[in-house]
């Protein structure tokens, strides 16, 4: 039994990574063989391989940055396709390649959930926010992005303006605005502020 679940297995996997590829089986076997003729049409190499290169990407360093590692295993191959293009299998240097930056982005992945953790056991806990503080933060979180972005930078750090304008990449004239709108919304929302005495 056990022969027959792994065999299950393997068939589902098939299914699920390798069938992301388009090609048919027989240009999966001769493509880049020799005497197949050398590949020196980068945009049909890139078609053909990116499929098979974002499902193994997928089974080495998972779904979340499968894409991103294939791109850029197809981006080496392409800033050096004046070799790799005469290599008499560029399909197997960008499979190795990819294979490398999968590895490499999962062992950078592990490396910063340690740091993370580490770093968490280290720092001291935040301390509740009041009900009214939380209730204010809540309400800022609610504005649009760049209106949130700007009312925290003034409340938390007491920026002024400029250092505002820089931070967001914008005019002084933009964070103006955007700090004017924020504290009409919070006054609707959470209502006048009090008057200090």
């Amino acid at each position: 039994m056990p022969g027959r679940r792994a065999a299950v297995l393997l068939q589902r996997f098939s299914r699920e990574f390798l069938g992301v590829s388009e090609v048919p089986i027989t240009d999966r076997v001769e493509f880049g063989l020799p005497g197949h003729g050398r590949v020196n049409d980068f945009d049909g190499f890139y078609v053909r391989e990116l499929p098979r290169l974002i499902a193994l990407a997928r089974g080495l360093c998972g779904s979340a940055l499968a894409e991103d590692v294939a791109q850029e295993a197809m981006l080496a191959a392409y800033r050096r396709w004046r070799d790799v293009g005469d290599l008499e299998r560029p399909d197997l240097w960008v499979r190795r390649t990819c294979a490398n930056l999968a590895v490499s982005q999962f062992r950078r992945r592990l490396i910063e959930l340690r740091t993370v953790a580490h770093l968490r056991a280290q720092g001291p806990a935040p301390s509740p926010l009041t009900s009214p503080t939380e209730e204010f933060w809540h309400a800022v979180r609610s504005l649009p992005h760049r209106q949130a972005n700007a009312a925290a930078l003034r409340f938390i750090y007491d920026l002024p303006i400029a250092d505002i304008a820089v931070t967001l990449d914008c005019t002084e004239g933009t964070v103006k605005q955007h700090l004017s709108r924020a504290r009409q919304a919070l006054i609707r929302t959470l209502g006048e502020p009090e008057e200090e005495s």
